[in-house]
């Protein structure tokens, strides 16, 4: 076990721990120079890649949160589709995969047991595989065509932080790559994009700043029982971890739902006794993305019509949603599709510090393991 220095908890270590993590992930494979991203170990051929007609992507828990937002990432950066499967459910269905096509399997240990279970599916289908996952030479790393390590770091606390981070970014960094090899990216867009990357470390360090402010929320909410946690396109998984470190850890309910979706049932639940969570951050340079923001904020109008009391992640410097919500953490300027790492770092420690403030074990919550072995 890694000595957890001078934090008190394994989870807040780690919380801290992903600047260097993203770092050690990004950096060893891009080149500004060049203007391209070096993804050997994916080991299969630029003409396999070249004639993919769907990506199929495979996970659990956490990592199919990390897979969600890589659906997004590369339908935008490569136009080629993409579905995001449960690990549990993908066996109980006619799976129409097959040759042509790409299925990743994303885990943190590299033995999660429902996942390997639909990887050897995959595979018998004649699919094509590729494993993500923070240990080398992990069993599901292992029996893949290819794989792309997170270089995050053992990960201890039960309740993954900077393994999802960095899964995030090897996504994004497959998504340019993708789009390089396949002629959907130009050399000016993947330089910008890999720029954009290599930003992401030290705005994540500024994000750990609000540390202070998650604290003093959590003091604030910590009695409360119910949670809701909201998003819209990309920042949908961000709201479903947020939920899902929330539950791990201090026991508390929490959903996470598509922003859009409340008015669709929810919404009947929104009063003072069930706080709402929004990710309301806004890229300018992307008109969908500016769009989505002013439905954000007639959402916060409509929410604290009701008498919801709403915390906001927002972009640095936003007024607008700060006048509106009851609270509001900043995070940097980024771009739409990177952005999730930065809105996560401010959910992970309000969960940390509501388990705290419960009293509980932040690192081992009960009835969980790190390793899911057993389906």
């Amino acid at each position: 076990m890694s000595d957890k220095g001078k934090f008190p908890h394994y989870m807040l270590k780690e919380i801290f721990d992903q600047p260097q993590g993203l770092r050690d992930t990004i950096a060893p494979r891009v080149s500004l120079e060049s203007a391209r991203v070096c993804l050997d170990e994916v080991r299969i051929s630029e003409e396999e890649l070249r004639c993919l007609r769907r990506i199929n992507i495979v996970a659990s828990g956490t990592s199919r949160h990390a897979g969600m937002a890589g659906q997004y990432m590369i339908q935008e950066l490569v136009n080629l589709p993409v579905d995001v499967d449960y690990s549990s459910e993908f066996e109980y269905r006619n799976l129409l995969i097959g040759r042509g096509e790409l299925t990743m399997l994303i885990t943190q240990s590299g033995e999660t047991a429902d996942t390997s279970a639909a990887q050897r599916e995959a595979k018998a289908k004649g699919s094509r595989t590729v494993a993500i996952s923070n240990v080398i030479d992990s069993t599901i790393a292992r029996e893949a065509d290819g794989v792309l390590y997170t270089y995050a770091g053992t990960e201890i606390s039960i309740a993954s932080t900077k393994a999802f981070t960095a899964q995030l970014a090897v996504l994004y960094l497959f998504a340019v790559y993708l789009g390089q090899v396949r002629g959907t990216l130009r050399k000016d867009r993947v330089r910008s994009h890999l720029q954009e990357l290599l930003e992401i470390p030290g705005k994540v360090e500024i994000v750990l700043q609000s540390a202070p402010a998650c604290r003093r929320l959590a003091e604030i909410y910590h009695t409360m029982q119910d949670f809701l946690f909201l998003g819209r396109a990309i920042h949908y998984p961000v709201a479903m971890d947020g939920a899902l470190k929330l539950k791990e850890v201090s026991y508390i309910h929490a959903e996470g739902y598509p922003t859009g979706e409340t008015k669709h049932g929810p919404n009947a639940l929104i009063d003072e006794s069930l706080p709402v969570v929004i990710i309301a951050t806004c890229d300018p340079e992307d008109q969908a993305a500016v769009l989505r923001y002013e439905k954000n904020l007639a959402s916060i109008k409509s929410f604290k019509q009701q008498s919801g009391r709403v915390i906001a992640v927002a972009t640095a410097g936003d007024e607008q949603v700060a006048s509106l919500a009851d609270h509001t953490i900043f995070v940097p300027p980024a771009s739409e599709l990177l952005s999730p790492i930065l809105e996560i770092v401010p959910l992970q420690l309000f969960a940390y510090y509501m388990a705290v403030e419960k009293g509980l074990d932040v690192d081992r919550p009960r009835n969980l393991v790190k390793s899911v072995t057993l389906e």
